[in-house]
């Protein structure tokens, strides 16, 4: 038996019906969906002893409205691979896209007192940026570029950890009754500035259109969100949003590697942003 298969027979045992349904997927994370209920096989480079209090998290009551709760708080062991089992839940439709709802969420997220469980691990978002720098294979004037930007960071200043989601985006929400926010593979205690980086950095590379950042970036500051100083924003997100610039455009390069395809116009827009950068010793916007 595949692990697609192990997967949908651990989605009937949690009450899952219907066919099986596999998630698209660019990376070894496997997402098998049976009615009502998810199943999903973690990536390899997942460390189960890391996941577990992630996964206690999000099924501790103080986060209760903001994070999506398991159906089980322990992990899973399917055919060596750590698994999680979740509720189903509605998509976002990029068309109607809650971007005030998931700054909401985020500046409640990042005002939960800690800790939520213990130990908590550290979130994932700066090493994901460098992870993602380091997977490039080429040398050519783009990765170079890249390789530059990134390299060329200033050194974050220390700040007091918070809850920090540490992949945020929008396909990062589901709702069920009410928008909630998913995915607890970089959950942890860090800078929640980082949660914000992304869609700064679409903001600062001319893919996300200035009314709808500003409504994101309003809606956070008016929910208390903790991550930026409301008279300047900018001065904390300067650094992450460059080093998300970076990330995003190094995934690109490797995706297109992948596919033996050339950049589309997206990914040589976050390029662009990656020159601009290297020419900026000030903020990207």
């Amino acid at each position: 038996m595949g692990l697609t298969e192990e997967l949908a027979r651990v989605a009937a045992d949690y009450g899952g019906t219907g066919a099986p349904d596999v998630h698209p997927s660019r990376t070894d994370v496997v997402v098998v969906r049976r009615g009502e209920v998810v199943v999903k096989a973690h990536s390899v480079r997942d460390d189960p002893v890391l996941l577990a209090p992630r996964l206690r998290a999000a099924g501790a009551a103080a986060l209760s409205g903001i994070m999506l709760a398991p159906l089980d708080t322990e992990v899973l062991t399917v055919a060596g691979r750590a698994v999680t089992v979740w509720p189903a839940g509605q998509t976002v439709d990029p068309d109607t896209a809650p971007w005030e709802e998931g700054a909401r969420l985020l500046a409640r997220l990042h005002a939960v007192p800690l800790p939520v469980v213990s130990p908590m691990p550290a979130a994932g978002g700066p090493a994901r940026a460098a992870r993602a720098v380091r997977r490039m294979a080429g040398d050519g004037p783009v990765e170079q570029l890249i390789r530059m930007t990134f390299a060329g960071l200033p050194e974050p200043e220390p700040t007091p950890g918070l809850l920090t989601h540490g992949d945020w985006h929008l396909g990062q929400l589901v709702r069920r009754e009410r928008w909630l926010l998913i995915d607890i593979d970089d959950l942890g205690v860090g800078d929640p500035v980082w949660d914000l980086a992304r869609p700064a950095a679409w903001y600062a590379a001319g893919l996300l259109e200035a009314p709808t950042w500003d409504r994101f970036l309003g809606a956070y500051l008016a929910s208390g969100g903790p991550a930026l100083d409301p008279d300047d924003p900018w001065a904390r997100l300067d650094v992450p949003t460059r080093a998300l610039t970076a990330q995003l455009a190094a995934v690109a390069v490797v995706n297109a590697a992948r596919d033996g395809r050339e950049l589309d116009e997206v990914e040589h827009s976050l390029i662009e942003a990656c020159d601009r950068i290297v020419g900026l010793p000030q903020g990207l916007p």
